[in-house]
């Protein structure tokens, strides 16, 4: 059994000022979104989704093809058939295939798409939301997507083909971290049933996209959340006026440089954006477009266009043209009929630099959710928070804090010396009162001999510290370990753990605990604390 205790983002010292003063409307953004993400913005964002009409036949025919392997569930199965109608809406997550789903806000964005459908469905009761998993199978990363972290180990996919990660194909490599997998994970309780789900999904021989597709399946099947694989020639065909624009006017780079150029400056900018965001996928490669005098060059390869022979490749084969991170969003939303999107804090950056780009486009710009974010405390952890007296809003905090603030509060000695600096200051005015009446430019010197003097008393402080500090070796290795397992790698646990190691440890049962402590709108960090 698990509980949850909510805080702050800001709480966390984990997320960007540019994504905090998003959730806490900063003016500063205004111009850089349509819609607040909230379920005022949303409503908005329905009522004018229906002036952005997308071919519902051809997603709905696209889905039931790639489906049509597969068993599905009543509730996909209407999921499916409710996109046909004008009333129906998506809520979209995106990500690409990581190996076996890679860190676990992966899983976290799945479930807040979601459980902000149902919220929705509640709000609007005349329309229909429906989840969407849109999987970003082109990505050309392996050393990204070909890694993954599992009780502290990490296993990376050593494999010498190129291109599309999604388009590669598990090798007897791939089912040699699957074997390593398994023999950590086959201890756990239900270790044996999740390895053998694995093996099922991810054969030796089918593409990563297809083994992802399967496995992600398998998780939310029963919550009727619908996989979109956007590597598809009639998808792609419908976006090839937007790739005709780009290759014609190569006009992203242009929107993105000028929302850049109007973007506070006390912010990071994060996309990186190209002459041509756009790229070639054909066999085993993935390279950019890249504007000749002559035409058109694909980087790293002899292939190269005229203006005429590109676009009759691109009349003749669309899904051999890839947008890359600053036209994909776009992509996406010219075939879903979607009005929200859930992003994590780097995806929301870079769809904020996205709104001129949508704009040139004619394409629906939608409501930007940041995901939901937890960190899971199991019965150790929560007995070592209890051992240390830490309170939830301690865990984020810096260990040397941590350390500093116990020892401060456990030690029985007199640690700070506030008096006695009050009673410096003190008498150094008195000094100053005196030596003015003399001369007022020796105020000057006192002040500086007042300032070394409070200096020489802080350092002093620190070392005072610093050597109590000795006495409470073996509280600091409990913090130092406590920290350690809860940020891993310095990192936020979701940002680094599987979802693997949970399932095995506490079943299939585990989606349902992150789905019932999952929020729509609220943005709230969740602390899960098992009892």
């Amino acid at each position: 059994m698990f509980t949850n205790h909510k805080i702050s983002y800001n709480q966390t010292n984990s997320f960007s000022k540019l994504i905090l003063d998003y959730l806490d409307n900063v003016t500063a953004l205004d111009n850089f979104y349509n819609y607040k993400p909230n379920i005022k913005g949303i409503k908005k964002a329905v009522a004018d989704r229906k002036n952005f009409p997308v071919n519902r036949k051809l997603l709905v025919d696209t889905l039931s093809n790639q489906y049509a392997t597969l068993q599905i569930s009543d509730k996909l199965k209407a999921n499916i058939a409710l996109l046909s109608s004008e009333n129906t809406f998506t809520v979209c997550t995106a990500h690409q295939p990581n190996i076996f789903t890679g860190h676990l806000y992966f899983i976290y964005k799945i479930l807040h798409a979601i459980k902000l459908c149902v919220e929705l469905k509640t709000a609007m009761p005349e329309n229909d939301f429906v989840p969407i998993y849109y999987m970003g199978s082109e990505d050309a990363d392996l050393a990204e997507l070909g890694e993954v972290h599992i009780k502290g180990y990490k296993y990376k996919w050593q494999t010498t083909q190129t291109g599309a990660v999604g388009r590669m194909v598990i090798d007897k490599n791939f089912i040699e971290i699957i074997d390593s997998i398994a023999g950590q994970l086959a201890v756990e309780k239900n270790g044996t049933a999740i390895v053998d789900i694995v093996r099922k999904t991810y054969k030796e021989g089918l593409t990563i996209e297809k083994a992802t597709f399967h496995f992600v399946h398998y998780l939310f099947n029963e919550y009727g959340l619908v996989v979109l694989l956007p590597d598809d020639k009639n998808l792609k065909a419908t976006f090839a006026p937007i790739i005709t624009k780009e290759l014609e006017e190569q006009f992203s780079e242009k929107a993105v440089v000028q929302t850049v150029a109007a973007f506070p400056k006390n912010y990071k900018v994060q996309a990186g954006s190209r002459a041509i965001n756009l790229f070639y996928l054909k066999d085993n490669k993935r390279e950019r477009i890249e504007a000749v005098e002559n035409g058109f060059a694909i980087s790293n390869t002899n292939i190269n266009f005229t203006k005429e022979e590109i676009f009759l490749e691109l009349k003749n084969n669309p899904e051999r043209f890839s947008p890359n991170v600053i036209l994909r969003p776009v992509f996406q939303e010219i075939i879903l009929p979607n009005i929200a999107f859930i992003g994590g804090g780097g995806e929301i950056a870079y769809w904020l630099e996205l709104k001129n780009v949508f704009t040139e486009t004619g394409a629906f710009y939608p409501p930007l959710i940041l995901r939901n974010s937890f960190t899971i405390l199991n019965k150790q952890l929560v007995q070592k928070m209890q051992n240390l007296r830490l309170q939830y809003e301690d865990i984020f905090k810096p260990e040397k804090q941590l350390i500093d603030e116990l020892v401060l509060k456990e030690s029985k000695l007199k640690l700070d010396l506030e008096e006695e600096k009050e009673s410096i200051k003190k008498v150094y005015e008195s000094i100053k009162a005196i030596t003015g009446k003399i001369d007022t430019t020796l105020n000057c010197h006192t002040h500086s001999l007042r300032t070394n003097a409070l200096n020489k008393i802080e350092v002093l402080e620190k070392k005072m510290l610093k050597a109590e500090k000795k006495k409470f070796e073996a509280q600091q290795r409990q913090i130092q370990k406590f920290k350690n397992a809860l940020y891993p790698k310095n990192n936020l646990q979701e940002r680094v753990d599987n979802i693997l190691e949970y399932l095995c440890i506490y079943g299939n049962e585990f989606v349902d605990i992150l789905y019932k402590n999952s929020q729509g709108l609220e943005n709230e960090f969740t602390i899960l604390i098992e009892q």
